[in-house]
C-alpha cells in the first residue's frame, strides 16, 4: 500500500505544460484517498476550458499507478471548490508573479 506522503512525492513529477511547473505549487492538487491498494486523487485545473487537462489527468494516473502497492488509480476532476491563485504556494505565486 502507498502512503500519502509517497504519493504525494509523486505529484510533484506531474507537470502543468501551460504554466510550466508541477501541479502540487499552484495548489491544483486537492485530495488523495488511500484505501488499501486503491488511491483515489481529487484535482483541479486553473480553467475549465484548459487544454492541457486530459494530459495532467493521464500523468496523475500513471504517476500514482507506478507506485509500489497501488493497483487501482482513480483521479476526479472538481470544480468545487473551484481553483484560485489563493491556493498556490509562496514559490508558486513568486514564479508566476502574484503578489
Amino acid at each position: 500500500m502507498a502512503t500519502r506522503e509517497e504519493v504525494d512525492d509523486a505529484l510533484h513529477l506531474v507537470e502543468d505544460p501551460e504554466l510550466g511547473m508541477d501541479i502540487v505549487e499552484p495548489g491544483l492538487f486537492y485530495d488523495v484517498e488511500i484505501e488499501g491498494p486503491k488511491s483515489r486523487g481529487i484535482h483541479s485545473l486553473t480553467s475549465m476550458g484548459c487544454p492541457a487537462g486530459p494530459i495532467i489527468q493521464e500523468d496523475l494516473r500513471t504517476v500514482v499507478a507506478n507506485l509500489d502497492g497501488v493497483e487501482e488509480v482513480e483521479i476526479d476532476l472538481t470544480w468545487d471548490p473551484p481553483w484560485t491563485p489563493e491556493r498556490m504556494s509562496e514559490d508558486a505565486k513568486f514564479i508566476l508573479g502574484f503578489g
